[in-house]
């Protein structure tokens, strides 16, 4: 029972909006631009078309927010603007022009999927009501943690000299010097 309580989840929409491109390469832009908290499930749906510009509403995942997480959430809180971030993806086989991967309330694990270069992520600024759900989960959870320093460790590594050196050398004297190559 006390595992459930140290997560739970709402569905959020992702808005994703189609744009044409600027280049010859790219012929359309598409960016995630909204979230709908508590949004009915929905497979790339059009919301709206002004000219040649689409809203759709692209798909419904789970918000998760778990207890252990907090300290991440509390940073994003602190933020100008706190927001939650979309992971999708272009896959090629696939029907779909993006697949929606994960939407999360966590910068540290958005920044992860933003290191891979493998996804685009998105930063989608909270609504207000969704910034009140996600402060009251992370106000009632947090628990700070106390700063140990490591202490260093007292043992001598450097009066072994294991790996130093070439070992075809059999000299003691110059352990750096590189082998010489043998002309015959």
């Amino acid at each position: 029972m006390a595992k459930a309580a140290s997560q739970i989840e709402m569905p959020v929409g992702v808005v994703v909006r189609k744009t044409p491109g600027v280049t010859r390469w790219a012929k359309w832009t598409w960016r995630a631009v909204a979230a709908l908290p508590g949004a009915g499930p929905a497979d790339w749906v059009e919301l709206r078309r002004e000219g040649d510009a689409v809203e759709y509403h692209a798909a419904t995942l789970p918000l998760k927010l778990w207890a252990d997480e907090t300290e991440a959430y509390l940073a994003n809180l602190s933020d100008a603007q706190p927001s939650v971030y979309f992971v999708l993806r272009d896959e090629p086989e696939d029907d779909r022009p993006l697949n929606a991967l994960l939407v999360t309330a966590s910068p540290y694990e958005g920044q992860d999927y933003a290191d891979t270069g493998e996804e685009i992520v998105e930063k989608i600024p909270m609504s207000e009501g969704l910034i009140a759900w996600v402060r009251d989960f992370t106000l009632k959870h947090h628990r700070d943690e106390a700063f140990v320093k490591r202490r260093k460790d007292k043992k001598r590594v450097d009066l072994v000299e294991d790996g130093r050196g070439d070992a075809r050398i059999r000299q003691d004297a110059d352990v750096y010097r590189a082998p010489r190559r043998v002309v015959q």
